[in-house]
């Protein structure tokens, strides 16, 4: 099973693409700027587990394993 790779950073709304670096994840796929990431002393504030960075994921194989589009942004 591939990661959800969501759109968003939870905390400040940030678009964090799929192909590109920057974005950190829990092991619950929870997902974050670099910013907010380093804000939160990586550490998730929804499980209390650790960020790590996400992988990016290519553009030439996001038609056949897409990205999520369902922002989670809480504000």
């Amino acid at each position: 099973m591939a990661l959800e790779m969501r759109p968003d950073c939870e905390r400040c709304g940030t678009d964090l693409p799929a192909e590109a670096p920057g974005a950190f994840i829990c092991s619950f796929e929870c997902t974050f700027c670099a910013e907010c990431a380093d804000d939160l002393d990586e550490t998730c504030p929804n499980c209390g587990g650790e960020l790590m960075d996400r992988p990016s994921r290519a553009k030439k194989l996001q038609d056949a394993h897409p990205p999520s589009k369902v922002r989670h942004f809480k504000g």
